[in-house]
């Protein structure tokens, strides 16, 4: 890719079949052609010169799709605004997410009734690791049937990861906000360490899979942070605001690793 177009080099070759160029390279150039209709246009007179034959073969079928096209009626407002969502969410998703969105009420409760467990506020001890089980069903191999269409798609990738994440996040931030604010736990007490730990699972999913990333991340947590905290009902200094800078910086960290191995997340591996 040169400037805000492709080169021709790429485009011809592309043209030729792709053969001769990198992975990266045919990926990249897709990516790019779904956005750039003057680099289609160069890419429909490559084509014309460079194969001939697919040319043909194109406006053929293009010939017998053009009436039957015409005949088709647009798509009702509803099914166009569940497209859309699509880009942002998998079905497999919404069970997660109103399993997360349960749980956050059921430690709010738990916190309102003071059942015994001290000084330690349950949406607090629980805020870092929801979301990351949302983001392990938006991105899981096993929930996504159509996971093997999705990873080969141009825009599969970082720009997807990204997408579905922060769906879940548009959905657990807000829960977690309401349920702090009726709690009194201080936002910033919660948010660092929710966002560090999504940072760190997309950033380490990127070696391991997103899925295991979390799977490992969540026993992490609860290993070191939630069975140690309700078995002496006091609050881990990783739960104190004395503890913010450092989730400052993991989640810095976190998110320049995930920049740094973006090409990372183009892959089947990515969904493990």
């Amino acid at each position: 890719m040169s400037g805000e177009h492709a080169s021709m080099r790429i485009i011809d070759g592309y043209a030729r079949g792709g053969t001769d160029l990198a992975v990266d390279e045919v990926w990249a150039l897709e990516a790019h052609l779904e956005a750039c209709g003057v680099c289609r246009g160069r890419l429909s007179t490559a084509v014309t010169a460079e194969a001939p034959a697919v040319a043909a073969l194109v406006g053929t079928v293009w010939s017998g799709l053009e009436p039957q096209l015409a005949a088709i009626a647009t798509m009702p407002r509803q099914r166009r605004w569940r497209s859309r969502l699509s880009r942002w969410m998998t079905p497999t998703m919404v069970p997660w997410l109103a399993m997360v969105v349960s749980v956050t009420l059921l430690a709010l409760l738990l916190d309102l009734a003071d059942t015994g467990f001290g000084e330690v506020s349950l949406v607090l001890l629980l805020a870092p690791i929801l979301p990351v089980l949302g983001v392990a069903a938006s991105w899981s191999r096993g929930l996504d049937p159509a996971y093997e269409l999705t990873a080969s798609a141009p825009r599969a990738g970082l720009y997807l990861v990204l997408r579905r994440t922060a769906s879940v996040l548009a959905v657990v931030v807000p829960a977690l906000l309401v349920a702090g604010w009726v709690t009194g736990v201080t936002a910033a007490q919660w948010l660092l360490p929710c966002l560090a730990f999504t940072s760190t699972t997309l950033a380490l999913g990127g070696v391991v899979g997103v899925t295991r990333a979390a799977v490992a991340l969540a026993a992490v947590w609860a290993g070191a942070v939630v069975a140690p905290t309700l078995a002496t009902s006091r609050t881990t200094f990783a739960l104190q605001t004395g503890s913010l800078p450092v989730w400052g910086l993991v989640l810095a960290f976190g998110t320049a690793v995930v920049i740094a191995r973006r090409g990372a997340y183009s892959v089947l591996g990515a969904h493990r």
